[in-house]
């Protein structure tokens, strides 16, 4: 992950002179921060979303009549919590913490130009590993015999098809957006005989605030 900020700022420099070269008089730069609720969807253990934050860059130029295409690339920090016992078997959630990035190319239809539009394509989640407090590593994840510590090194890609609204003005809008991970996301643990067979979908919802140079 220590590399993967600058290729995708570097990534993004590129699409911006593609994107300035095709669309120079309507191109806008967009800068945005916010919230994400992350969920795991599995039978595997119990868990719990909780509450993390979102930034990036984006840039939205005119691509077909009343449609723009826009591309964004967004850091997330991503938390949700796990049901565990600690050494006394005490029932304890555990919270991880899971930092990713995000590559996206979406179609937006103009339903009121520079006031509402929707959005909708796919994006590319690239994470890294999961961190947790150091004194609740070795709590037992409720349901299994693995400890907190075992699920750390989860896959390291994902694929969401992402579908959204933005509303507001020329220069500031909100933006709330839905994730649906299609891959298996601790799938990467599966080729480690660690005792548990995973199937674990996630996902999440998105509010960002954007403000367009």
């Amino acid at each position: 992950m220590k590399k993967l900020p600058f290729t995708c700022f570097f990534l993004l420099i590129s699409l911006l002179g593609f994107s300035q070269y095709e669309y120079r008089d309507s191109n806008r730069i967009g800068i945005f921060f916010g919230v994400n609720q992350y969920t795991l969807d599995t039978k595997n253990f119990d868990a719990k979303p909780e509450s993390g934050w979102n930034a990036g860059l984006s840039i939205r130029g005119n691509f077909y009549n009343n449609w723009d295409m826009v591309y964004g690339i967004q850091f997330s920090e991503n938390n949700f919590t796990v049901a565990t016992k600690n050494g006394v078997l005490l029932s304890e959630d555990v919270n991880y913490a899971l930092p990713s990035a995000q590559i996206a190319l979406q179609l937006s239809y103009k339903i009121v130009p520079n006031h509402l539009s929707v959005e909708f394509g796919p994006l590319i989640q690239l994470n890294g590993k999961l961190k947790l407090d150091t004194e609740n590593e070795n709590n037992i994840i409720s349901g299994t015999t693995l400890f907190a510590k075992d699920i750390q090194d989860i896959s390291k890609f994902n694929f969401y098809p992402t579908a959204g609204i933005t509303f507001g003005i020329k220069h500031l809008r909100l933006n709330v957006s839905y994730q649906y991970g299609l891959l298996n996301t601790l799938g990467n643990l599966n080729s480690k005989n660690i005792g548990t067979n995973f199937k674990v979908n996630s996902s999440m919802l998105n509010g960002n605030v954007i403000l367009y140079l």
